[in-house]
């Protein structure tokens, strides 16, 4: 296997919404040379692959940050972090005009103000967002970009992040990343539990599948401490399709209705936890299938709710043309089914991720982190990942101009020693195992869905369940460790069941520390079925000794106590 390395002023892993906006910051801060990697290619990678048809996070006029700052953490029960919500929230909408400067199309009222969906989603036509921000990124001096190549190890030289090493997936080729500042930026974790649908269809998630928790595992290996990872994301979407219902809820004034045509959102709580909750314990008294409906809708409005959808989740279109919905558009209430995804651990909904501090630096020295895979401030989405990518690499920047000049010391040239070797043992060790990468998966899948709170035990978990999952996990990390690869590809899906492994272990870790139900749409805890006082605060963690080890911190981030 070959070894290439390259030395920038500034890292940045991922090449997603916060990486690419990471990178333009630093451009314009003439930071020197700025290394983009990507696993795939940053033209069509990360959450906007796809596109969106909203800016879930903008304002509206007559609304300030701080009412953004506290929807957050009243979605989120108190369990937030205002110093992130609050930097993060004065910059939604200056980033919204970024991306109108990079060609984004805002759709405009008939008297040409700005269409809003409420008072904090702004309708776009967001087909090409990624294009986008990824030719702004591509094209900005000092910066260049990688693409193909999978980073999942940090180098830490005395106390210090110095770089990172990752792999080719198409050629035997490790590349080694030296800087003095990194930024992870990698995104959050899916894949951790069963999906929804089965066989040909186990990958059309709704959260990027490709998207492997690399970041939170390498970041975990590295001593960086995580956050509210037991704060897991599950999502109310379309059945079938997985699409987003924001656009009917919000854009068309659908109703969550029951099967017998009741209005049941107004008996639950209208958090975003809540709609879920309500919809789960419509279907387990017997009033299901619950749907989105818009009882009236005209021929414009199905067609505006069809240009919407095409510009994210054109399946949902399909879907509709092939039940025969867009026949005679109007002539009989239009909707959806719901259903409810299997768990995500992402911080760009939730808080699971890095501790953080206001500058987006984690607890280890030279690494930053943005975007779904920063922890305490949820409701980002498109507006804050950027947010957070242009304070992550401001703050780099400082750190780097604060730290004196010196080489790099040796020690960094064993770590990648043992990551190659590591990586043509796996890629040298015959297929003797009578398992592969897709059994292990499988078998991750069945012990997260069963016995950790997935779909299949309708969300549900209990301490003797967890411990149970820590355990078979255990095994299932040795095992993996065992495993061959014939190819860069196959190395490649090595390492991201690996990651996810290590993911799946700290997120049993968290479920298992907070004794209580804080957020029953998103999962019930049997042994504590209801929210405790006690519980206001983040249950944190450190990877020690092959697991993660838990510490409480108070709403202000101060340490009460480690816990195991």
């Amino acid at each position: 296997m070959r070894t290439e390395v390259s030395e920038a002023e500034l890292l940045i892993i991922g090449g997603g919404t916060a990486g690419c906006f990471a990178a333009l910051t630093a451009s314009r801060l003439a930071a020197g040379r700025v290394l983009v990697v990507e696993k795939a290619n940053i033209q069509r990678s990360g959450c906007l692959a796809a596109g969106v048809n909203a800016i879930n996070a903008c304002l509206a006029p007559g609304h300030q940050p701080g009412e953004y700052a506290e929807y957050a953490r009243r979605d989120a029960e108190g369990i937030a972090r205002l110093d992130l919500l609050q930097s993060m929230a004065v910059r939604l909408n200056a980033m919204v005009g970024e991306l109108e400067q990079l060609g984004m199309v805002v759709q405009r009222e008939a008297d040409g103000s700005p269409s809003y969906r409420g008072w904090r989603n702004l309708r776009i036509n967001g087909e090409n967002l990624k294009p986008l921000l990824a030719q702004a990124a591509s094209s900005a001096p000092g910066v260049e970009i990688v693409n193909r190549v999978n980073v999942n190890r940090l180098l830490v030289v005395e106390g210090r992040v110095v770089g990172a090493v990752g792999f080719s997936t198409r050629e035997a080729l490790c590349r080694v990343f030296l800087a003095p500042a990194v930024i992870c930026a990698t995104g959050g974790a899916a894949g951790l539990y069963r999906p929804n649908l089965a066989g040909n269809g186990r990958h059309a998630l709704w959260y990027p599948p490709f998207n492997t928790g690399g970041g939170l595992a390498m970041g975990m290996l590295a001593g960086a401490e995580m956050t509210s990872l037991e704060m897991r994301f599950v999502a109310l979407r379309c059945r079938d399709t997985l699409a987003p219902t924001g656009t009917l809820s919000q854009g068309a004034g659908a109703r969550q209705v029951n099967a017998r045509g009741e209005d049941y959102e107004e008996r639950y709580s209208r958090t975003t936890q809540g709609r879920v909750w309500g919809t789960r314990q419509e279907n387990r008294v017997g009033h299901g299938p619950c749907r989105l409906l818009v009882d009236q809708p005209t021929p414009a409005l199905v067609a505006g709710l069809c240009r919407s959808y095409l510009n994210m989740a054109p399946t949902q279109v399909l879907k509709w043309a092939e039940m025969g919905d867009l026949t005679h558009p109007g002539d009989q209430p239009f909707g959806v089914e719901l259903i409810e995804s299997e768990p995500y651990v992402m911080g760009g909904h939730t808080g699971g991720g890095f501790w953080l501090d206001a500058s987006r630096a984690t607890t280890l020295p030279g690494l930053f982190a943005a975007g779904d895979v920063g922890g305490g401030c949820p409701q980002k989405y498109v507006s804050g990942a950027m947010a957070e990518g242009e304070i992550a690499a401001q703050a780099a920047l400082a750190y780097v101009a604060g730290q004196s000049p010196q080489p790099y010391s040796g020690d960094w040239r064993r770590e990648v020693a043992a990551v190659v070797q590591e990586a043509e043992t796996t890629l040298a060790r015959p297929k003797s195992t009578p398992y592969g990468v897709d059994d292990l998966s499988d078998a991750l899948w069945e012990v997260m869905d069963r016995q950790a709170g997935g779909r299949g035990a309708d969300y549900r978990y209990s301490c003797s369940s967890l411990a149970l999952a820590q355990t078979r996990l255990q095994e299932l990390r040795e095992m993996a460790v065992g495993l061959s690869a014939q190819t860069p590809r196959d190395l490649l899906r090595v390492q991201e069941l690996g990651d996810r492994l290590v993911v799946a272990t700290a997120l049993v870790a968290h479920l298992a520390a907070r004794r209580e139900t804080r957020w029953p749409g998103f999962g019930e805890y049997s042994d504590y079925p209801e929210a405790s006082d006690l519980w206001q605060c983040f249950v944190n963690s450190r990877w020690k000794d092959g697991c993660p080890q838990i510490i409480l911190r108070n709403l202000a981030g101060s340490l009460v106590r480690y816990v195991g």
